[in-house]
Formats: C-alpha cells, sequence, structure tokens
C-alpha cells in the first residue's frame, strides 16, 4: 500500500528543479518553481513510526528564487512541511527531524491589513547547522539558525535563532540547558 501512495504523490509533484533524490518511505508532494536539493543519503519518512499511512510530507520551493537544500545523511520523520517563498532553507548534514514539523522562510502574507491579500509577506533565510536534532511538532519561523548540535524540544515554536550546543524549547523556544 505505501508503494502505491508513493507512485501517487510521485505524480502530484510538480517540482521544476529538483536535484538528487532522496529514500522515500513516506510519500512525499514535491512543488515549485525554484530548487529543491537533495545531497546523499537522505531519509523521508520512518516506519515504524506515526502518521506513516495516513500522511505525506510536503516540500515546496514556490518561486524561482526559493531553493531548499538538504544536505547529507539527514533523516525526517512522517509528515513534514517544508515551504520556501523567498530566502531559503538549508538543512545541513547528520540533522533528525521529528513528526510533524514546519519549516518555512516566509509570513506568506503582507502584515499589513490593506495589503494581506495582495501583498507579499516578509521572507528571510532558514539555516539548520550540521548534527541539530528537531523533536516533533516542532515549527521553525523565518530567519531562524539553529547552531550546531543543538536540540528542539518537542512542540516548539522557533522564532529566533538558537545558539550550538544548546537545548531549547517553548513557545517562543527559549535555551533550556547548555549540552
Amino acid at each position: 500500500m505505501s508503494k502505491l501512495r508513493i507512485i501517487k504523490y510521485k505524480l502530484l509533484s510538480d517540482a521544476k528543479n529538483v536535484i538528487g533524490t532522496a529514500n522515500f518511505i513516506q510519500p512525499c508532494q514535491l512543488k515549485g518553481e525554484g530548487e529543491i536539493v537533495f545531497k546523499k543519503n537522505i531519509t523521508i519518512g520512518i516506519d515504524p513510526s506515526p502518521f506513516l499511512y495516513s500522511g505525506y510530507a510536503y516540500i515546496e520551493a514556490r518561486n524561482n528564487n526559493s531553493k531548499i537544500l538538504i544536505d547529507d545523511n539527514v533523516m525526517i520523520n512522517n509528515n513534514i512541511v517544508i515551504i520556501s517563498d523567498g530566502e531559503g532553507i538549508t538543512i545541513s548534514k547528520d540533522v533528525l527531524i521529528g513528526t510533524q514539523c514546519e519549516i518555512y522562510d516566509s509570513d506568506f502574507h503582507n502584515l499589513e491589513i490593506d495589503k494581506r491579500l495582495s501583498g507579499r509577506g516578509n521572507t528571510k533565510a532558514v539555516y539548520i547547522e550540521e548534527n541539530v536534532f528537531i523533536g516533533s511538532n516542532v515549527k521553525i519561523l523565518k530567519g531562524v539558525r539553529i547552531g550546531k548540535n543543538s536540540v528542539i524540544a518537542n512542540g516548539s515554536i522557533v522564532t529566533k535563532s538558537i545558539p550550538e550546543n544548546v537545548i531549547a524549547g517553548g513557545n517562543p523556544a527559549k535555551i533550556i540547558k547548555n549540552l
């Protein structure tokens, strides 16, 4: 059943510029005009793990200038959402990401009331450095850099950069302790 769902979402994908490939355990829809780069040894979806059969991964480099780079040896659990609307998203080597995480480099809508429907939102690049461990149900918002070796606790909303070698968590995420 999973293989048929993987084929279905591959057919639903319309990404214009995908470089490399990943090992898709869970179905993944790739969308957008921009560039999606998969380096070596990337796994998207984990079996056994929640949401394997009830969801799918969604990765979109929305505009021509949008870029998503997923570097070597990255493991992403089920139901990931990664959307670049502008500056780009970089996930460095040896990163682990839990279930149902969301990573965005944009507000998507203008915050001014009269431009909310017609204007573009603010964008700012997201960088997740090497050997970061991101728990389940984490949201990482535009302009965030997570320093190498850091851990982001389950359910956190990361609105500001996190230095390397720390555990951070909460809403908004704050440093809990040094590693």
